[in-house]
């Protein structure tokens, strides 16, 4: 899972161009499966059939999004300087003063107006320096709608810790290419759709669009989710390390308790660590996968995550190791 995360956090997903990405993801989930396919807001497709006979196979949706947040250039100032808005929650404070690169390879700062304090960073007071003289070189480089985003990184931590970003929501993405793996060769009864969703940080749209088109009749999104174990957190039982979270709520659902409980007496059963998730605030997929047709029973298996929507994001990879294994001991019961 290391080495799928380097390279995921390498390649730039914004929301609505996360094509780079899918492809990456459509080359390695290709062999996995029986059938890979983007829908029409791009999301990415993989099917894996089920060994149960026509008509007693159910429908399993396993979603993760692909996209991150980033930035849209809104103008080019005569200085050359450029001016951009967020593409998703985009936290400036931790943002500024670190590199950006764009899609055509172009690499600048996000820069903070001279004499902003901290807690009043926002859209309307950073720009991007690429080092152009003037407006008419700098337009050479970038022009309006082009989207650039905090530069990836990944690094390793004690044991099996790791921080960069955009680990929300690659870390995701890993989780299901590892399920994928574990089904190779032990193929469960239902067909499995693995779906790397679009444009969540934008509003959940790829998953609502692609439940809309599968029609699951079970779902589980795999995200990140907040912790309270850094320093100054809020009261949340979730910490780094403390295995896969199974949600019960957060800000956009509630998801189905029958489910929930399930999940963990069935890590129970395997010995696969895990923890209860209440996020405050926030939303996944799951909420965009519950409300699709007359409604789809879901959960949710989240990777608890330090610092999430800053330029360093850390997790620990045995929580989405557990969120792996538990899935896959779910789909064989």
């Amino acid at each position: 899972m290391l080495n799928l995360m380097k390279t995921l956090v390498s390649v730039r997903s914004i929301s609505g161009f996360e094509k780079a990405v899918s492809d990456k993801l459509m080359m390695t989930m290709a062999p996995l499966c029986d059938k890979v396919y983007n829908d029409a807001l791009g999301s990415l497709i993989c099917v894996k059939n089920g060994t149960a006979p026509d008509g007693e196979r159910k429908k399993i949706m396993l979603v993760a999004h692909m996209d991150e947040i980033g930035f849209m250039v809104t103008m080019v100032e005569d200085n050359g300087f450029i001016r951009v808005q967020p593409i998703g929650g985009i936290n400036f404070t931790a943002a500024a003063y670190t590199a950006v690169t764009f899609g055509n390879g172009t690499r600048g700062i996000l820069i903070p107006e001279l004499g902003t304090a901290p807690n009043d960073i926002n859209a309307s007071k950073v720009y991007i320096d690429i080092g152009a003289k003037d407006k008419k070189e700098a337009e050479k480089k970038v022009k309006i709608g082009d989207q650039c985003a905090l530069d990836g990184q990944l690094i390793r931590l004690c044991g099996k810790k790791i921080a960069g970003r955009p680990l929300d929501d690659r870390i995701g993405c890993a989780v299901l290419v590892d399920i994928a793996e574990k089904l190779k060769d032990t193929p469960c009864k239902d067909d499995v759709y693995f779906v790397f969703s679009t444009q969540e940080e934008v509003g959940m749209r790829g998953a609502r669009t692609a439940a809309f088109g599968i029609m699951p009749d079970l779902g589980i999104a795999y995200d990140v989710t907040g912790t309270g174990d850094a320093l100054g957190a809020g009261p949340m039982v979730c910490s780094v390390g403390g295995g896969a979270a199974i949600k019960l709520k957060d800000s956009s659902l509630i998801c189905d308790r029958d489910f929930a409980d399930e999940l963990a007496q069935i890590a129970k059963a395997n010995d696969i660590k895990y923890q209860f998730e209440i996020l405050l605030a926030g939303g996944t997929d799951t909420a965009a996968m519950q409300m699709t047709g007359a409604g789809i029973k879901v959960a949710a298996l989240s990777i608890p995550t330090r610092y999430i929507h800053s330029g360093t994001e850390l997790l620990d990879l045995a929580d989405a190791e557990a969120c792996a294994d538990l899935t896959v001991a779910w789909l064989n019961k």
